[in-house]
């Protein structure tokens, strides 16, 4: 018999999603009201051998383009797709801010758009560096911040947590007057290494991502009417994750770095592969039904700044 067919979602394609028609669900809140019951959850290592199955797998480009949260206008600069928050204000002149959320592009209520589009491609060259030096800042800021040291700050959640290293046999806690939910403790020998402190704080990393994964496939199963059978933490270097026809859905432990708008898209987007094996207008549908704003969570990912090449 064969294997069942496996589908692995790969956010580094160049290609954009058919865009769905208008979503029939409204977006459900993004963390369950009640607590849920853990689902059966096995690690890679646990699962047995199999056979190799069908894989649709995409060569995977740079991630390009730029797109803001509350983008409302999208332009082509220097072959870029820069999608910006417009808005109207009392200023004098068109204005340009990049921040961490993108390009925002404020003008007089009297200027015309066909005015702000001119504006804006006349600024392309300055626009684009621009928000690549700040993309580029942030993921210095990502990597620099996991140190595996003692009071390094780890991103998770989108937000980060301070690294609280213990020595076995010390009295004391460090860190003790941080609340315990801005800590991530670990308990390692004396005289640890820098690879020892990692190891423990990835042990811990992966627990809360476990724990957040199963919540958020037990939330999101019942919205799109399928059922998921088991969960695997990935270690992936280029996949975020993957699902197979038998229920089995593989989740990137990375994802926890990132905020959970982003970790749902996954979640959702795996388990719209248990209706829809593909990636045609009907699979982009599925996932619209219950996260109509799949496309900017979408892209949001693609621009995270996680080194998915570093295992």
């Amino acid at each position: 018999m064969r294997a069942p067919l496996q589908f692995v979602l790969d956010f580094f394609t160049g290609g954009d999603p058919v865009l769905p028609a208008p979503a029939r669900v409204p977006l459900q809140a993004h963390l369950p009201e009640a607590p849920v019951q853990a689902g059966d959850v096995t690690t890679p290592q646990m699962l047995p051998p199999a056979r190799p199955s069908p894989v649709h797998d995409v060569p995977a480009p740079a991630p390009s383009g730029f797109t803001h949260p509350a983008a409302n206008r999208h332009a082509q600069l220097q072959g870029v797709t820069v999608s910006y928050r417009f808005e109207r204000s009392r200023r004098k002149s068109i204005g340009f801010l990049v921040g961490a959320d993108g390009l925002l592009v404020r003008a007089p209520s009297w200027v015309p758009l066909r005015e702000v589009d001119a504006a804006v491609q006349e600024k392309a060259t300055w626009i684009v560096a621009k928000l690549q030096q700040f993309k580029q800042r942030q993921t210095e800021q990502f990597q620099k911040a996991i140190e595996w040291r003692h009071g390094a700050e780890v991103p998770f959640m989108g937000r980060t947590v301070q690294l609280c290293v213990l020595e076995r046999g010390v009295g004391r806690v460090l860190g003790q007057d941080i609340p315990a939910d801005q800590l991530l403790p670990v308990t390692v020998p004396p005289g640890a290494s820098v690879t020892q402190v990692r190891d423990a704080a990835q042990v811990w990393l992966k627990k809360q991502a476990k724990t957040l994964f199963e919540q958020r496939l037990h939330h999101f199963a019942p919205l799109l009417g399928v059922r998921w059978q088991k969960l695997s933490l990935s270690s992936a270097s280029t996949r975020w994750g993957s699902a197979r026809t038998d229920g089995h859905i593989r989740l990137n432990w990375r994802l926890i770095h990132l905020p959970i708008s982003q970790i749902d898209y996954v979640v959702v987007h795996e388990l719209a592969h248990l209706r829809e094996m593909n990636h045609s207008p009907r699979f982009w549908e599925t996932v619209g039904e219950v996260m109509p704003d799949y496309a900017q969570r979408r892209q949001a990912l693609r621009q995270a700044p996680v080194d998915l090449q570093e295992d």
